[in-house]
């Protein structure tokens, strides 16, 4: 009898140790991370569809996704409040310019593709001197767009009257209320103003702009840290991509989550514009972020020398690239 408990005991301690280790083992494994995006828009959909469809789980990330205003997000980013932001171009680049580290690691989008709607008895963007511009915030994509476009028509900041109101229901609110004159809509959110009597009176993608849209960004002091759960978002990203473009019902389940919407219309228009922004090899653009740089040379003389190679972390990209990861997935 004392034979068998002495042969037992080891046997007991074994299974315990063995236990715990595997319990503590595939703790260590699954990274928590905080990320924040900026907008409910389509272009932020890769992460909501690495959310829905398990992606980040599968490259044990557990992901807290975080709505923050664009205001919000890049201070969060900067302070560690979370490690990775969807965010704009326009968006982080101020803050590297004045002395912050983000750099963008994966581009959504690289090219404007906005739409300016008014209301009715303006018909061309010459007509919007003297005008009120709905924007979200100060410095937000709606903003720095239609900064963007004004040039080209003869006119400046000076000539119209931005009023800071919030996201695409508020800013369609006060066109329809007489309270604002126009706003810029990224697709197909231009949609639902058109619907409510106004007019859309330019495509901005028509203007074939480069300009640095939504992308995953990172600080060089982080991912320094952590290069190995860098590498991992980055993958999980292009395996969203991967999704988007082969998997059009999965890709809407996301949108149904976070736009918060089951009208077949609506989650078509989303998927079909994230469908077209995105590509399979999602590179940031340097001539885009060179767009935004003459944007905001005049407040941040920072811009007129910047180096947009900089901006932007490809390594990550470019191991997968490299390594036929990429184009593997789609034989």
């Amino acid at each position: 009898m004392f034979a068998r408990q002495t042969r037992t005991r080891p046997l007991i301690f074994i299974a315990s140790f063995m236990a715990i280790f595997l319990t503590a083992a595939t703790g260590a494994a699954v990274d928590r991370i905080r990320i924040s995006y900026t907008s409910p828009s389509p272009q932020h959909g890769l992460l909501w569809l690495g959310d829905t469809a398990g992606v980040f789980k599968k490259n044990n990330l557990d992901l807290e996704i975080i709505y923050m205003p664009g205001n919000i997000s890049a201070p969060s980013l900067i302070s560690g409040e979370v490690q990775f932001g969807q965010m704009t171009g326009a968006l982080m680049s101020p803050v590297r310019l004045q002395g912050g580290d983000p750099v963008m690691l994966v581009s959504v989008q690289d090219m404007l593709d906005d739409r300016l709607v008014v209301r009715p008895g303006i018909n061309k963007p010459e007509d919007l001197k003297g005008k009120r511009i709905a924007i979200s915030r100060f410095g937000a994509a709606s903003h720095m767009r239609v900064l963007n476009m004004l040039p080209r028509f003869g006119l400046s900041d000076k000539d119209v009257t931005f009023l800071q109101i919030g996201d695409t229901p508020v800013r369609i609110t006060a066109m329809v209320g007489n309270s604002a004159d126009a706003s810029s809509f990224t697709p197909p959110d231009h949609l639902a103003p058109q619907l409510a009597g106004m007019k859309i009176i330019l495509n901005m993608a028509e203007l074939n702009i480069f300009y640095q849209g939504t992308g995953l960004v990172a600080t060089q002091r982080y991912i320094a840290k952590n290069r190995d759960i860098a590498r991992r978002m980055v993958k999980s990203y292009v395996e969203a991509i991967h999704i988007v473009r082969t998997s059009p019902e999965l890709t809407k389940q996301a949108f149904v989550k976070y736009r918060k919407t089951k009208d077949a219309k609506q989650l078509e228009d989303a998927y079909q514009t994230l469908r077209e922004t995105v590509k399979q090899k999602p590179y940031p653009n340097l001539e885009s972020f060179k767009t935004i740089f003459k944007d905001v040379s005049d407040r941040i003389p920072a811009a007129k020398t910047a180096n947009a190679k900089e901006f932007v972390d490809t390594s990550f990209l470019e191991e997968l690239d490299k390594s036929g990861y990429i184009d593997g997935l789609y034989r």
